[in-house]
């Protein structure tokens, strides 16, 4: 393992942390969801940080400890992995925090909500709700999060930390 690996894993163990302590005091339910707005931060910010394969381990990680604590439950997975993973791909893309953005929204607020349907048919055995109702529970919560991530990263020094991260 090299140096750079070691400091992407420490960014993203950070991130994680920093996730799975907020959970409690930032989610919320929204329908047969526990939306948490500040998954979506975290997600444009280690895209661009670290890139969408720690990105979306992060998104898995702070999933999997959110719902063992009970602040999430099974719909955290497609939305915030998919959105994680579209994030960084269209940060690399694009290399601009706005491609991150658009891929968080699209990733966790659109495929996230379609994929997040028959997930709850089948493991919550919940079929009374319609295909785009997760779209409508999942999106607003992602453009919030997102664009928090967006400003937070144009007033914070991280396009120099990012850098630093590379070397």
């Amino acid at each position: 393992m090299n140096n750079t690996e070691l400091k992407k894993m420490t960014v993203t163990a950070i991130f994680i942390a920093i996730g799975v302590l907020l959970a409690p005091f930032v989610s919320f339910p929204f329908g047969g969801a526990r939306v948490f707005p500040l998954q979506h931060l975290i997600n444009v910010l280690l895209s661009v940080l670290v890139g969408w394969r720690y990105s979306t381990a992060g998104a898995f990680c702070i999933s999997s400890i959110r719902i063992a604590m009970g602040v999430g439950t099974v719909l955290a997975y497609p939305g915030s992995m998919i959105g994680a993973a579209l994030s960084g791909v269209l940060y690399k893309k694009t290399n601009s925090i706005w491609g991150a953005v658009i891929g968080e929204i699209v990733g966790t607020g659109l495929l996230g909500g379609l994929i997040a349907y028959p997930v709850a048919a089948f493991v919550l055995d919940s079929k009374v709700v319609a295909l785009w109702f997760f779209i409508v529970a999942f999106l607003p919560n992602t453009c919030i999060g997102a664009a928090c991530g967006a400003v937070l990263y144009k007033v914070l020094p991280i396009r120099k930390f990012a850098e630093e991260l590379r070397k």
